[in-house]
């Protein structure tokens, strides 16, 4: 919880538009035992000032039910509308507190595998700039328009959801590189490289267009997900929903320590950016890490199809902390790792 996430306007230049994510108290309309409020807002800066004003227009509030999976990132895309990410509601298993019953039989409880009664679980896209038509009910703050070329507008399901099948959308990035899409062909639309912390024994990263649906709670990685089944003997799981939608792949892909050894293991994705600075080796590659960064980063290198394949970069130096927070990035195309030595909300 705490400060999650920001971006500016992509006229921030001139319009000092900062949009940030942060966690507050429970609200009036929050239902009993929920922990927390999920808040996006904009605040202002102006450019001969060091710091915001006070003053904020609160955009989306959603109630969170349990303390953890809070995602919190966002990402303007080339088009203007905002891109915000939203974890599944907490917890383990996908189940207790806030879940709703889903099609998937084996775990009923999953926001991840439902757009219609709530947003958790998904990477939504909003309009900041007003228009495209009315929200979603909520009773909470909404301050937003809807694109109406989000692929639930006109159709069952919540308009401002983009993609889904979530467990935790901790970091993404805007994938600024033309690519193949899920279809095999060349697609014009933004995509996203969206790193989901896992549960136990995958992390991932995908590749995620809009409309698609990316597997939690059925999938964690590209293995099933059944938290009753023994991990050595894993139940075989569908590929698609019960209507017919394919449940995407990521296209990164590695274990928890407990599940594989070698090199890349770790315990929580930290989600990066493709590279586009001076360094010519790393040019065109996914830079990210681990939570747990054991003084390296990770870099992946993009397929047309399948998982891509990953290899570690040992950082020198004793700056680099322990824990890795989160990645940035400058108009140079430079990246910036932020890290800590502390596991928690300290130091």
């Amino acid at each position: 919880r705490g400060l999650l996430g920001l971006a500016p306007h992509p006229e921030f230049a001139s319009n000092g538009r900062l949009f940030v994510r942060y966690s507050a108290p429970p609200r009036a309309w929050t239902p009993d035992g929920y922990s927390h409020t999920f808040v996006c807002s904009e605040v202002t800066i102006d450019p001969t000032a060091a710091r915001a004003t006070p003053e904020e227009r609160v955009v989306l509030e959603l109630a969170q039910p349990q303390a953890n999976h809070n995602a919190g990132s966002l990402a303007f895309g080339p088009d203007g509308h905002l891109f915000v990410g939203v974890g599944d509601g907490g917890g383990g298993g996908d189940v207790g507190r806030g879940h709703v019953d889903d099609w998937y039989e084996r775990i009923r409880g999953g926001n991840g595998q439902d757009v219609t009664s709530n947003l958790l679980g998904s990477v939504l896209r909003i309009d900041v700039d007003g228009g495209g038509g009315p929200p979603s009910d909520s009773p909470g703050v909404a301050d937003y328009g809807v694109p109406s070329d989000n692929p639930l507008v006109g159709r069952d399901g919540l308009d401002e959801q983009w993609a889904w099948g979530f467990r935790n959308p901790w970091r993404f990035a805007v994938d600024e590189r033309q690519g193949p899409s899920e279809s095999g062909t060349e697609s014009g639309d933004t995509a996203l490289l969206v790193a989901d912390a896992g549960q136990n024994r995958y992390e991932e990263v995908s590749r995620v267009e809009r409309g698609e649906n990316y597997g939690w709670n059925v999938h964690e990685g590209t293995d099933c997900f059944d938290p009753s089944a023994p991990a050595e003997e894993p139940a075989g799981c569908p590929s698609h929903t019960l209507s017919g939608q394919q449940l995407r792949d990521p296209v990164v892909e590695y274990p928890h320590p407990s599940v594989g050894d070698g090199e890349p293991t770790g315990i929580a994705v930290v989600g990066g950016y493709r590279y586009d600075g001076a360094i010519d080796a790393l040019d065109g590659r996914y830079v990210f890490a681990d939570w747990r960064s054991e003084g390296r980063l990770f870099v992946a290198d993009p397929t047309a199809d399948g998982l891509w394949p990953v290899s570690t970069v040992p950082v020198r130096g004793e700056s680099f902390g322990t824990f890795v927070r989160a990645f940035g990035r400058d108009s140079a195309g430079r990246l910036y790792v932020l890290t800590s030595e502390q596991g928690g909300t300290t130091g």
